[in-house]
């Protein structure tokens, strides 16, 4: 399935309560897509338990997709099985763990805006941009609907730019990371949607451009920028754990 697939097919899994008929290979995977919308929409919330019955039913799907789709999570680390008691969400990360994830797209993320600037095609760079203007049609959308699906987008969008990079290997790291999942379930935020959306922009132009000094520089900015929105929520929550403690 190309990157324009994908993208399609988890537009449509993440926009609706129930998903369409399908094979069980393709329903496993919209299965898949939509809760990780619900996940980064925190309608699934960290630290919840969730049945494979209850889902079947929500989703109005067999219980055999749903089965499919929390094996391939609990493979990645996105659930986990509790013996005789369905499956559980894991909390939200550590501030370590998040400092490791954002060291990582450092070293990743640049090297590979860098290579989609030298290898894109057209039709590549005219996805970014077609991913762009799904985005700009949630931002500043309200609810964790919205945020939930602007965050698959943004998780799609630098998939396309590591698909373009023609480097597989950098492409599937980062798919491993799931960083959007973790960092999208931290903290529902316009501004997180608004300042990503020109970060965004900043870096296609450079790719579009064939600039390849330059993609790499826009991608580290945009990296280093949303690890500090994304680090201060780590502050505040240890600030107020700290007056918790003093009171």
């Amino acid at each position: 399935m190309d990157d324009e697939a994908v993208i399609a097919r988890r537009r449509e899994a993440t926009t609706s309560g129930t998903l369409p008929g399908r094979s069980r290979g393709r329903l496993a995977d919209e299965v898949y897509d939509a809760l990780l919308g619900q996940m980064m929409s925190l309608r699934i919330e960290p630290g919840s338990r969730v049945t494979i019955d209850v889902l079947a039913r929500e989703l109005g799907v067999s219980q055999t997709p749903i089965r499919d789709a929390l094996n391939r999570m609990e493979s990645e680390g996105l659930v986990v099985r509790v013996p005789h008691a369905g499956y559980r969400i894991p909390p939200q990360i550590t501030r370590h763990r998040f400092e490791d994830m954002l060291e990582l797209r450092l070293l990743l993320e640049p090297a590979a805006a860098r290579r989609s600037a030298e290898r894109a095609s057209p039709a590549q760079v005219a996805g970014m941009r077609r991913m762009l203007e799904d985005m700009a049609e949630l931002e500043g959308g309200k609810g964790p609907a919205a945020y939930g699906a602007f965050g698959l987008r943004d998780a799609a969008f630098h998939d396309l730019v590591a698909s373009s990079a023609e480097n597989q290997v950098i492409r599937e790291a980062l798919a491993r990371l799931h960083t959007h999942v973790h960092l999208f379930r931290l903290h529902r935020d316009a501004q997180v949607t608004h300042l990503a959306m020109a970060e965004h922009e900043e870096v296609v132009a450079a790719i579009a451009a064939r600039d390849p000094d330059a993609a790499a520089y826009a991608m580290r900015r945009h990296i280093l920028l949303s690890g500090e929105r994304f680090r201060r929520l780590f502050d505040e929550a240890e600030a107020a754990e700290g007056m918790t403690e003093k009171a």
